[in-house]
């Protein structure tokens, strides 16, 4: 027997770390196989004319990747924030103010790039749909397959932003 709370609250535990582990490598397995279905990569190598560096593209993504996991479960990026601020702690407020909206405005041209790219991607990928369809023989019901994912997005997204899972 645990001394705070006992054998039930341990197994409580056990389950919900490997429930949380077991969704995290879901989700980030889902990102790198969306990346490498619509050759994100590969097409900006193509694009830029880089195609040495296609290692080092592959392995920038799955550390922005994993970075951008563990600030939002660890939430190291406020932390960053507060150390900054007693950095300039005493001197011009409008330097400091300057540098974090710096930092905010190069974090939100990149993420506005990746997700522009990602989008444009995925819509050309959206043409192979129906013949994958074809391929398949799943004439009947296709477009309601799509919208039956559609609106579990939408429920989800509207239970997540009034009030479920916080």
């Amino acid at each position: 027997m645990l001394p705070d709370g006992g054998v039930s609250d341990f197994y409580l535990q056990a389950f919900l770390a490997f429930a949380g582990i077991s969704g995290g490598l879901l989700v980030s397995g889902g990102v790198f196989t969306i990346l490498i279905s619509v050759g994100l990569t590969p097409r900006f190598a193509g694009k830029t004319h880089t195609g040495r560096y296609i290692f080092l593209y592959e392995e920038m993504v799955v550390f922005g990747t994993l970075l951008g996991n563990f600030l939002s479960v660890f939430g190291y990026a406020p932390v960053f924030f507060q150390k900054l601020n007693g950095l300039f702690a005493g001197r011009a407020d409008w330097l400091r103010e300057g540098l974090t909206s710096g930092l905010l405005a190069v974090f939100g041209l990149f993420a506005g790039i990746f997700v522009g790219c990602l989008a444009l991607a995925i819509a050309e990928m959206l043409d192979s749909i129906p013949i994958f369809a074809r391929r398949v023989s799943f004439r009947h019901g296709l477009g309601i397959a799509v919208l039956s994912v559609a609106l579990g997005k939408l429920a989800g997204s509207l239970y997540y932003f009034f009030g479920g899972f916080r």
